[in-house]
């Protein structure tokens, strides 16, 4: 089963190159989609694409900053002077003294850190890639690491709102036949008290007329406040998030569209509140499922 991922994560990686040491460093805030920016010193600069590739095949979602630092070795045995250079600088060393007397001549560290006066051999371009990526391939499983463990903590923290949702759920269509026989019987009271009233003066209505039209006065309005098609849909929706969030691997967008499903509901059973239990689940429901879209928003 893949794990469910935060798109929050950091981490750091460092090590050693054919040319010197480096350290990556991951960081990544929530994103619809991969905002990758990369921070390369220039001395690495043709590693910019294998690093982007890697990157975006282990990272699908999220604004993350991959930031790269490099620091050179240290002189080595094959570092040697050029003696072209050398004479160069010791050429333009005596014409500058000719027209400044007094000018001091150049110290054996300034002669050194003249570019061109010493190199070094370059370091085979695929070695410095290579072990730059695999350092990089460090990075990202520890990166991947730190998104799922808050990943999972987000999973456990969305599915206690399904169980809330599913019990507020449950609670009303508990009550929803005592709530439903309760309004029909004071409709129906009121109705039987204005048409009876009506009888009374000269009507052509006769009692069955009455009575029937009662009947379909209640039928149609139990009709209309029948809320059992929401609510069953609302568990279904809910058992739903539970399966993606079993199911693992980028759910944010699945997620998020069915948070709109759930407030769909949520709001048509607010439409149709008869009595203030109805009002108040309706409430409770939109409430949850609102926490829920706000954590949902970190996931990948």
């Amino acid at each position: 089963m893949t794990s469910v991922s935060s798109m929050t994560g950091y981490a750091t990686a460092q090590g050693k190159i054919a040319s010197g040491f480096i350290t990556v460093e991951l960081r990544s805030v929530n994103s619809r989609f991969l905002d990758l920016t990369l921070r390369i010193p220039d001395e690495l600069r043709g590693l910019e694409a294998p690093f982007r590739e890697l990157i975006s095949s282990r990272v699908k979602r999220g604004k993350l900053e991959c930031r790269v630092s490099f620091k050179a070795d240290a002189l080595g045995r094959s570092a040697k002077l050029d003696p072209g250079a050398l004479e160069a600088l010791s050429r333009l060393e005596e014409e500058a003294i000719r027209a400044f007397p007094g000018a001091r001549p150049l110290s054996v560290a300034e002669l050194l850190a003249y570019p061109g006066v010493l190199s070094t051999d370059t370091p085979d371009p695929e070695l410095v890639q290579s072990g730059s990526l695999a350092i990089l391939g460090t990075a990202l499983d520890s990166f991947s690491a730190s998104r799922v463990r808050e990943g999972t903590a987000l999973s456990r923290v969305l599915l206690g709102y399904c169980d809330n949702i599913e019990a507020i759920a449950r609670a009303i269509a508990g009550k929803l036949p005592e709530i439903l026989a309760a309004m029909k019987a004071k409709l129906e009271e009121r109705m039987q008290e204005a048409l009876t009233a009506a009888l009374s003066e000269k009507s052509t209505l006769t009692p069955d007329d009455v009575n029937e039209r009662i009947r379909s006065e209640l039928t149609l309005y139990a009709l209309r406040m029948d809320v059992a098609e929401e609510i069953n849909r609302l568990l279904t929706h809910v058992a739903e998030v539970r399966r993606t969030l079993s199911a693992g691997g980028p759910v944010g967008r699945r997620l998020d569209f069915l948070m709109q499903e759930l407030n769909r509901e949520a709001n048509t059973l607010g439409s149709k509140a008869v009595a203030i239990e109805m009002t108040n689940a309706s409430l409770e429901l939109k409430l949850n499922i609102e926490k829920m879209r706000e954590q949902i928003q970190n996931l990948e």
